[in-house]
């Protein structure tokens, strides 16, 4: 995309109508993507370690993120949003630098956790909403348009519960943030009670037990945007881990059967690189 993306994937962002924000892990599965209909892809920061051969929160350098992101944006004619952690260093600046690269990159938008790798540990509150205002200026001092996305991921990492989390999106919201995202909150009724604790657009993670739940119940709950993280990249090491487990444990095949044929996903990938 040669324009500034950005004013598009903002105006993607609407309480009540969410889009879905597509997950991708290659240049292929991003094309797929965007020929079925993605109107946004994001990069996924444990899907990108699964490529690496490493596993999540231990996965790829800020650098090996920002390159994969990059071809991404090459990849499609869509808006590009990366999914970076916590922003590639403890520091605010560390933030603020995440987002001038991203724009260098060509991306439209990006995300940065309260959560410090390897092991998922949340930052205090006031360092993290810190780090979110570093992010923030350094995205309103762009040339170009950048939707920052901050992300409370205490509750889904058990390190707080979802009060704390409320209160993390405030000061998000404060600290200038364009998104707030509070993965897998306790219960899908929760996901009503956070669009209503803030005027900013809310994502939602579709995984695990919301995967049950469909987008015009997301809609109902107020959500603006729709996440898939891993779980598309995971459905698919599914499907690798149960033909694998078939062939070398009793030497069938018939998961193989399930595969899709060459011609369409030749057609797809033709298709996507322009969409």
């Amino acid at each position: 995309m040669r324009h500034d993306p950005g004013p598009a994937f903002r105006a993607l962002h609407i309480p009540g109508n969410p889009f879905i924000l597509a997950n991708a892990w290659d240049l292929g599965s991003a094309r797929m993507l965007a020929a079925m209909g993605a109107q946004a892809i994001a990069t996924s920061s444990a899907a990108h370690a699964f490529t690496l051969g490493r596993p999540d929160m231990k996965g790829a350098s800020r650098d090996e993120a920002l390159a994969h992101a990059a071809d991404l944006v090459a990849a499609v004619n869509l808006p590009v949003s990366g999914d970076f952690e916590n922003g590639y260093g403890d520091a605010p600046e560390d933030c603020a630098e995440t987002v001038r690269l991203s724009a260098e990159a060509g991306l439209a938008g990006l995300s940065i956790e309260d959560a410090a790798p390897p092991d998922a540990a949340a930052y205090p509150a006031d360092l993290a909403a810190k780090r979110i205002r570093a992010a923030s200026a350094a995205a309103r001092a762009l040339p170009r348009d950048m939707v920052l996305v901050a992300r409370a991921d205490g509750v889904m990492n058990g390190q707080y519960d979802l009060e704390e989390a409320l209160r993390r999106i405030a000061a998000f919201e404060e600290a200038g943030a364009d998104c707030v995202y509070i993965p897998l909150p306790p219960d899908f009724a929760d996901l009503s009670r956070i669009c209503a604790a803030t005027r900013l657009p809310v994502n939602a993670l579709v995984a695990g037990p919301f995967t049950a739940h469909s987008r015009a119940e997301f809609a109902a709950a107020g959500v603006a945007r729709l996440s898939l993280g891993s779980a598309l990249a995971r459905a698919t090491h599914r499907l690798i881990h149960d033909a694998a487990a078939e062939m070398f444990g009793k030497g069938s095949f018939t998961k193989l059967s399930e595969s899709i044929s060459s011609d369409t996903v030749d057609a797809l990938l033709a298709k996507g690189a322009g969409a």
